[in-house]
């Protein structure tokens, strides 16, 4: 079994910044990618940023120039540096794994970032 241990979320005033971390662990498979998304209230989850194993990254529109995804391999761990933060970006924001040939899906409990105006 995999585990996604999600930490760094929590209140920020609009133009503020956060750095939440992913940490995976246990039964993994070879990693294709990590990333991150997020829930606002009533809305549907959508995309934020992806990053392979390779590097290679993908970012949602609304927050390319402002945030930033990286990873460290070696310790399974995928980072989203958050910067210019703005109230729409007040969501749960929610890891996400995908590992083995058949990119088996895993996603974390979920971090609260809240961006207060």
């Amino acid at each position: 079994q995999v585990q996604l241990v999600e930490s760094g979320g929590g209140l920020v005033q609009s133009g503020g910044s956060l750095r939440p971390s992913c940490a995976a662990s246990g039964s993994i498979f070879t990693i294709y990618a990590m990333g991150w998304y997020r829930q606002a209230p009533g809305k549907q989850r959508e995309l934020v940023a992806t990053i392979t194993s390779h590097g290679s990254t993908n970012y949602a529109d609304s927050v390319k120039g402002r945030f930033t995804i990286s990873n460290d391999n070696a310790k399974n761990t995928v980072y989203l540096q958050m910067n210019s933060l703005k109230p729409e970006d007040t969501a749960v924001y929610y890891c996400n794994l995908r590992h083995g040939s058949h990119h088996l899906e895993v996603w974390g409990q979920g971090t609260l970032v809240t961006v207060t105006s």
